[in-house]
């Protein structure tokens, strides 16, 4: 059985790959660059089929992917080339990728959505005996939490379960009328956690639309987390505990994979999120990184010149290998626990 949680998760990550690299693929051809190869995966070829332009690839090590452009590599005076195009072109078939990711994680959120229901930052009930219970009542909007604003029940539970039981400003619309109260959270020894006493209105069986919307908030809520999950590693916030490389997010996978199809459709919506706003970091080698350069490009008027670029990207391609190793031998010393 477990042959068949790693095949879904196989399938699935390829999924996420191919869906990347498409987006680049698309927008090379819609510019009018050749692409030379379309490979799944890294390492020697496994399989390949030779189309009119184009040789699509299935590669040994199923981690990665890419495509491979005329003039992406070394300079090409054609046409056809990705050397020839101007800035705003390569823009948009760089920026393809992470925005491919983007929409799939919108759209996988929003199946789960109308597959399971969601809840609001509405007050539905107030438990009598917790500190919410003198302060907020039904029908409570809640709109901001320590000056934060919330737009989903998750961004909520997020700001409640990391404030360790200090006191909450929360900020709620009653009968059209906005209020603040001050509550302090009570640590609940059966749920193991600090809460305040209140269950948020379930909405169930959603629309279409009501599931899309929900789609763009819950990737709009996560996209922040991670944000604020950066912040915290630069500010040295964040324990090795904390940390996973892809020995963590492979049991991770299966464990997920185990729970169901559609806790493994959130997931995967979680990594497509997740995929797109690693691209986008102007990280030299990524999709950041030219991404950067090419706003420069536009916005000087000016072009940045290709050996230098290419040394940057090196560079960049080098460190970000030799992270991924040391957080690999991270993993395999001190492992994140994964849930059975």
């Amino acid at each position: 059985m477990i042959l068949l949680y790693i095949l879904m998760v196989i399938i699935g990550f390829s999924f996420l790959i191919i869906i990347h690299e498409l987006g680049h693929f698309i927008m090379a051809r819609v510019n009018g660059v050749k692409v030379e190869q379309f490979s799944l995966g890294m390492g020697p070829k496994i399989f390949g089929i030779k189309g009119k332009e184009t040789e699509y690839l299935i590669k040994a090590l199923p981690i990665g992917g890419y495509i491979k452009m005329l003039g992406e590599e070394e300079k090409v005076d054609a046409k056809n080339s990705f050397t020839t195009k101007t800035p705003l072109q390569k823009l948009s078939i760089v920026a393809a990728g992470p925005i491919m990711n983007l929409i799939i994680a919108v759209l996988l959120f929003s199946i789960f959505t109308a597959n399971v229901g969601y809840q609001v930052p509405v007050v539905d009930k107030v438990e009598s005996g917790y500190p919410a219970a003198e302060e907020l009542q039904n029908g409570d909007k809640i709109v901001k939490v320590n000056g934060s604003s919330v737009i989903s029940w998750d961004d909520f539970s997020t700001i409640v379960y990391t404030n360790k039981g200090n006191n909450l400003n929360i900020q709620f619309i009653r009968n059209g009328i906005t209020k603040s109260v001050d509550i302090k959270p009570k640590y609940d020894d059966g749920q193991k956690r600090y809460i305040i006493g209140i269950t948020a209105k379930y909405v169930q069986n959603p629309n279409v639309f009501q599931s899309l919307n929900h789609g763009f908030i819950e990737t709009k809520s996560i996209a922040v987390q991670t944000f604020d999950v950066f912040g915290n590693i630069f500010k040295g916030k964040v324990s090795k505990d904390d940390i996973g490389g892809p020995v963590t997010i492979a049991k991770m996978s299966v464990a997920v994979a185990k729970a169901g199809i559609l806790n493994f459709i959130f997931f995967l919506a979680y990594i497509s999120l997740q995929l797109a706003i690693f691209n986008l970091l102007p990280i030299p080698a990524l999709d950041g990184g030219w991404i950067f350069f090419l706003l420069i490009e536009i916005i000087t008027r000016r072009k940045i010149d290709d050996n230098k670029m290419g040394i940057i990207n090196y560079i960049g391609f080098s460190l970000l290998m030799a992270l991924m190793v040391l957080v690999t031998i991270k993993d395999i010393i001190y492992p994140i626990s994964i849930p059975k």
